[in-house]
């Protein structure tokens, strides 16, 4: 059990959502946890107004799909060096100077970690798990789930996905852990704890073993609408080989990793043409998938400012909340940490890249190392 302040946190914290009444000055709990976060902050969640989608055919868009993921690395024939290897190894490590390595800068990133809560939140595929071809394949190994299983002995531990909650929950297994998936629209705390209070928008869930649960989902209302689409580009797209549409819950996934790049303009077409009849849904740009989403005003950055608060963490000065992720859409999350200036960012790539993250790594296996790294770091510090 972990011990912050005067507050006591078991590995089966409950997540709830909350709308208090203007009237009503209490303090409301989430996850067992007091929590003071206003109604501005709760939902209803507030919608963006719906604007015209770019024009799929147009540069702008290919040049999108082309750039959402790095090429493959080749290898020049007879020889076990890579193309203009020198060249991109002095970009990444000019990239590195910017971004330093988290595993190389653990001095400087527990120095600031001392005597302060801390939240792990981590993303999903290229994080805990290598990018592969198909998305059924993305497997994390054992040796990290056990890194992953230790650092939530320690400090609450979050996985935020791209996935469906439900797919993530499947693929990680372990119980101890919140989940978000659908890019953090879909919430949920550990089993175990039943939770006395029941809030707008918080749904129970009870497992096979008779354990409960709380869940939040921001995009509920969206639910009809995105099976629908899924079902939609499914029946499209069958004729175009190599197309996997992945149905995340809140969000539809069209991924192109192997289809031919003469027809990802199809794809393109297709997708943009289905969501005209859609004004309340908007595409996003992932590793080489395209991905249809609710337009809310939410990403991972609110779900990672909601579950601060549901930990009791929000406007704290002693909460380091640390955030991994490889994806376009974990940038949400380091932008929010960067203008609050309230927690560390760490990108995953191999490649340089844009990011508002100050830290890097440079694939799963060094992740798993700084995981590893932390949890040494926190049983000497408790010694």
């Amino acid at each position: 059990m972990q011990r912050f302040g005067n507050e006591k946190i078991s590995g089966t914290q409950h997540l709830m959502d909350c709308t208090p009444n203007s009237s009503d000055k209490r303090t409301l709990k989430r996850l067992g946890i007091l929590s003071t976060l206003s109604s501005s902050k709760c939902i209803p969640v507030p919608r963006r107004k719906p604007g015209k989608l770019d024009e799929a055919l147009s540069n702008g868009w290919l040049d999108a799909m082309k750039a959402s993921s790095p090429p493959r690395k080749k290898l020049i024939k007879g020889y076990s060096v890579e193309v203009a290897l020198d060249d991109a190894e002095t970009a990444y490590c000019s990239w590195k100077i910017k971004h330093p390595s988290a595993l190389k800068s653990m001095q400087q990133i527990t120095k600031r970690a001392k005597n302060k809560k801390i939240a792990i939140f981590l993303d999903y595929d290229g994080t805990l798990s290598p990018i592969v071809d198909n998305p059924d394949d993305a497997l994390m190994s054992s040796e990290m789930r056990l890194a992953v299983k230790n650092v939530a002995e320690f400090f609450p531990t979050t996985i935020i996905s791209g996935r469906s909650r439900d797919k993530v929950h499947k693929l990680v297994g372990l119980t101890e852990l919140y989940y978000a998936g659908s890019h953090g629209m879909d919430i949920m705390g550990p089993v175990g704890v039943t939770a006395s209070i029941d809030h707008h928008g918080c749904v129970k869930l009870t497992d096979r073993q008779g354990e409960e649960s709380k869940q939040y989902q921001p995009a509920g209302e969206f639910l009809q609408m995105i099976d629908k689409v899924f079902r939609t580009l499914v029946e499209k797209t069958k004729g175009i080989r190599g197309t996997i549409v992945e149905n995340n819950k809140f969000c539809a996934s069209v991924h192109y990793r192997n289809v031919d790049e003469k027809n990802w303009r199809t794809i393109a077409r297709l997708v943009h043409n289905l969501l005209k009849d859609y004004p309340h849904l908007q595409i996003t740009h992932g590793r080489k998938v395209l991905e249809i989403r609710p337009v809310v005003d939410w990403d991972k950055g609110k779900a990672v400012e909601f579950l601060l608060d549901s930990l009791g963490f929000t406007n704290q000065a002693d909460v380091l909340p640390i955030y991994i992720g490889d994806d376009r859409t974990d940038e949400d999350a380091f932008k929010m940490l960067g203008k609050k200036k309230c927690g560390v960012g760490i990108l995953v790539s191999s490649v340089p890249k844009e990011t508002k993250a100050f830290y890097s790594l440079r694939d799963p296996s060094e992740v798993m190392e700084f995981l590893k790294s932390l949890v040494a770091w926190k049983k000497m510090e408790d010694a």
